[in-house]
């Protein structure tokens, strides 16, 4: 290669632009990769398919008053709840033992969805019930945070 041919491919912009972009992105593809390897792992989602449980948790963001208000409430009804809960659970796995089955029978998974509906219709009238006779013992605030439990939820508690 002579001089000639050196000092022509130096003095093209474009072939210092092109430089100057590829070792911006391969920092941008670095700087990407280091931030993965030092994030810290995701935490497992701490959520339980108990309503009771789930209670709890919704109350700890509510006012204290208010808080013992719809525990007290749930646990009056603690018994209608226990039981349209696993009424509720036992539907869904004859749906899940009904989909198992040799011979399928679809007749028979549409007969259990239908009790499955009946029964998590049962269990969430119980459930609403408990929350709104608390509800309308409950302070404003109360009902406030109450309404504004979801919204509030990823900005005061990422990890459940």
């Amino acid at each position: 290669m002579t001089a000639t041919h050196y000092v022509a491919a130096a003095s093209r912009p474009g072939t210092r632009w092109l430089l100057l972009g590829s070792l911006a992105l391969n920092l941008f593809f670095i700087g990407i990769a280091i931030a993965i390897a030092v994030r810290p792992a995701p935490q497992a989602r701490n959520w339980d398919r108990d309503v009771f449980v789930r209670t709890e948790r919704l109350a700890e963001r509510l006012p204290k008053e208010d808080a013992a208000l719809l525990i007290a409430q749930m646990n009056a009804n603690r018994d209608a709840i226990e039981s349209t809960q696993k009424q509720y659970r036992a539907a869904q796995e004859a749906i899940r033992e009904i989909i198992r089955e040799e011979p399928f029978d679809p007749g028979a998974l549409r007969a259990a969805m239908g009790e499955t509906r009946a029964a998590r219709q049962a269990f969430d009238s119980a459930v609403q019930n408990a929350f709104a006779t608390a509800t309308t013992q409950m302070s404003q605030p109360g009902r406030v945070a109450l309404a504004d439990w979801r919204t509030r939820r990823g900005a005061n508690d990422k990890n459940r």
